[in-house]
């Protein structure tokens, strides 16, 4: 691939046709199905698939099939294939979503999830980054490749709309069109990160997810709590103690060892060499408010806490009112929402049980304690890197960023990797993403750095062609 010539049409296409095309998908609050639960009723879901097919059915690849898959009671899926350019039989498979997550307060003044804004390289807005351009960019790869007539394997493109609720409804859309995708031997996932913008990141490794609903109930209804502090137990109180029981709050350290398992050494080793070459940029990644400190001042110990160990988040809360409503009184209950990150290799189904079996037991003085758990999403630990990627990545991030590619584990959650992995083992897999410092998913200003997403198109390109070679 001349690389000139693919980064400039990569450029125009993503300025005059990407872009506009992100603005208006910003627009849509097409929520995950976990945060909507009447997306289907509501229409953004569908309004954000017709607008990712329209643009897609638009680009000039004589060859690309286009389907919307809809198996009953489930959200859609995006199915696109190209023919290959070659004889080969080999397949690549890219992926990515177009679901999103709820608002979440805090955006700065003229911005919001719903509110594209461009600032300079920054398209703020929830999903563009997380993850909106994912069905853009891969055929804007696949085009670079036509555009210079260079030969690849098949190309399948999976879009799914459950990805942030924990993609429940993809493993039927993997079997509904098994005979169809094949079995791919290089699986491009577009829904990852990056640690800084200045080269290709490869992720090795994702943490699973338990979560669920952890409600402590002590009373049938509220009462004075003058009347009733020191006879009645306040729920919040029991189900702080609950959480103690898997989590030291002091240390967060993780205490049933149901939830912890050992580190594999290569992934010690690469997060310590991770952490020298990142120094303090491993925590100045995040906004921390003034005074406040990491937990721990070891780079390779933060990179280990937040990729192979399991650690508890509280992301909401049921029961209690907000401090202008607060009244004098001993509330009957209280609900936390407990998102509980796991590492890669542990079975999500059994650390759920043992989260369950760890809260609800013996519960202080008789309270209703109960974890309804709803996801159980399974973490990730990739193959051993073929030595013909290794060295694509790293020709591919010097090509188009003049850096040297590294490869890191990440927190967060993409269960298409682990149900990919499994059913597909010989495979091997470019986990990337445009997730940089800052870029913020999920959270209030979340936004897409156009430059970087750019220089990962061509590099994708480039990936996809040395795959044939190597392979063809």
């Amino acid at each position: 691939m001349e690389k000139a010539a693919a980064t400039s049409f990569v450029e125009t296409t993503w300025e005059s046709s990407i872009v506009p095309e992100l603005i208006d998908y910003i627009r849509i609050p097409n929520k995950s199905p976990a945060y909507d639960p009447k997306w289907a009723e509501h229409g953004h879901m569908d309004a954000a698939v017709e607008l990712i097919e329209r643009w897609c059915r638009a680009q000039p690849i004589d060859d690309l099939h286009i389907e919307v898959v809809r198996l009953p009671d489930r959200t859609p899926l995006i199915y696109m294939e190209t023919a290959p350019r070659s004889a080969s039989e080999d397949c690549v498979l890219l992926y990515g979503h177009l679901d999103k997550q709820p608002e979440m307060v805090g955006w700065d003044e003229g911005k919001g999830p719903w509110i594209p804004v461009r600032e300079g390289d920054r398209l703020y807005g929830r999903g563009g980054a997380d993850d909106g351009y994912a069905a853009f960019a891969s055929l804007t790869a696949i085009r670079a490749l036509r555009e210079q007539k260079i030969e690849h394997a098949r190309c399948v493109v999976l879009i799914e709309a459950s990805e942030e609720s924990g993609s429940p409804d993809l493993p039927a859309y993997v079997d509904h069109l098994a005979d169809r995708i094949g079995e791919p031997s290089l699986v491009v996932c577009l829904d990852s990160g990056a640690a800084d913008y200045d080269r290709l990141w490869t992720t090795t490794s994702l943490r699973g997810v338990v979560s669920g609903d952890l409600r402590v109930e002590v009373l049938r209804e509220g009462v004075h709590s003058g009347a009733a502090s020191g006879i009645v137990a306040s729920s919040f109180r029991i189900l702080r103690s609950v959480l103690s029981r898997l989590e030291d709050e002091r240390t967060g350290e993780i205490l049933p060892k149901e939830l912890k398992v050992e580190i594999p050494k290569d992934r010690i080793e690469q997060a310590c060499i991770l952490g020298a070459a990142m120094g303090d940029q491993v925590k100045d990644y995040f906004p921390f408010v003034d005074g406040m400190t990491p937990v721990s001042d070891d780079p390779a110990e933060l990179l280990l806490n937040s990729t192979w160990r399991t650690t508890v988040s509280i992301t909401g809360m049921d029961g209690i009112p907000a401090t202008a409503d607060a009244g004098n009184v001993l509330r009957p209950f209280t609900t936390a929402k407990v998102s509980i990150r796991i590492p890669p290799t542990l079975d999500p189904v059994k650390a759920g049980e043992a989260v369950k079996r760890v809260l609800e037991a013996d519960p202080p003085y008789g309270a209703k304690v109960t974890f309804d758990f709803e996801e159980a999403a399974p973490g990730w630990n990739a193959p051993a890197m073929a030595p013909w990627l290794f060295e694509s990545v790293q020709n591919a991030s010097q090509a188009h960023f003049g850096a040297d590619a590294l490869f890191m584990g990440m927190g967060g959650t993409i269960p298409f990797m682990g149900m990919l992995g499994e059913k597909f083992p010989e495979a091997q897999f470019l986990i990337t993403g445009v997730l940089g410092p800052a870029s913020n998913a999920h959270g209030p200003n979340e936004f897409l750095e156009i430059a970087y997403a750019k220089r990962l198109t061509s590099a994708v390109a480039q990936v996809i062609e040395d795959h044939h070679r190597a392979r063809g």
